[in-house]
C-alpha cells in the first residue's frame, strides 16, 4: 500500500431507540418467563435443547434450529398465558419433528389441544401488526379487567 494513501475512520453513531431500549428493559424478563414455561412442559416431553435465546425480531415469535437451539421473541412477555404456552410448546415440539406435519401437530396437541385456535389469535394479532408498547398496553389491560 502506497504511504500517501490514508483511510478515513467513518464515526459509527448508535442510536439508541425505544424499541432497542424496550427490548432492553424486559429481554431478562423474557427469559425468565420462557425458561420456566420450558421447564414445565418438558416435564412431559423430555427432549433436551442446546441453547434458548431471546431476540427482538418483527415478525417471528419463535424458531428452533437444525442444532436445537431455541429462539423467542422477547415481546411473547405480552401475550395472552395461552398464547405463550403455544408459542413454547410449538418450538419445544420442533426438536422432535424440524416440520409442520400430521405427526408434529399430534405432538403440539398432546399439550396445547387447542392449537388452531391459538394459531388464529396469534396470526390475527400479527395482520394488526402490533408493536412492543402497544402489545405491553393491551396486556396491562387484559390483567387489569
Amino acid at each position: 500500500m502506497p504511504w500517501g494513501i490514508r483511510f478515513r475512520r467513518r464515526r459509527v453513531r448508535v442510536r439508541t431507540t425505544t424499541v432497542t431500549k424496550h427490548y432492553q428493559i424486559y429481554k431478562e424478563q423474557s427469559r425468565a418467563l420462557i425458561l420456566n414455561r420450558l421447564e414445565h412442559f418438558n416435564q412431559f416431553y423430555n427432549y433436551s435443547w442446546n441453547r434458548v435465546a431471546v431476540r427482538n425480531q418483527r415478525r417471528c415469535w419463535g424458531s428452533c434450529s437444525a442444532q436445537k437451539n431455541l429462539n423467542f421473541n422477547y415481546k411473547i412477555l405480552f401475550l395472552p398465558p395461552h398464547l405463550r404456552d403455544y408459542i413454547i410448546v410449538h418450538e419445544l415440539c420442533h426438536l422432535r419433528e424440524m416440520n409442520h406435519g400430521p405427526t408434529f401437530w399430534e405432538l403440539v396437541a398432546e399439550q396445547v389441544p387447542d392449537y388452531a385456535t391459538c394459531l388464529q389469535e396469534l396470526r390475527n394479532l400479527d395482520r394488526q401488526g402490533l408493536r412492543a408498547t402497544q402489545l405491553q398496553k393491551m396486556s396491562e389491560a387484559n390483567t387489569s379487567i
